[in-house]
């Protein structure tokens, strides 16, 4: 059997939140934030949910970004 993807809960939230709010990005930066730090704990590869954080960095600049563009 294989195992559940760790971040498949955050990517889930990514996309309820998106759609409750018009794919307006800037409404789910929290969630977003989320799925990179979990993306963090993972090894490469670990989760498909990742495949597109895994570059991502989770710095304090961006954890800590509250710009918006609405």
């Amino acid at each position: 059997m294989a195992q559940k993807d760790p971040c498949q809960k955050q990517a889930c939230e990514i996309q309820k939140c998106l759609q409750a709010n018009n794919y307006m990005e800037s409404k789910c930066e929290a969630v977003v934030r989320e799925m990179i730090l979990c993306c963090a704990r993972m090894p490469r590869g670990k989760s498909i949910s990742c495949s597109g954080f895994e570059k991502e960095k989770p710095t304090q600049e961006r954890l800590n970004s509250n710009t918006t563009s609405d």
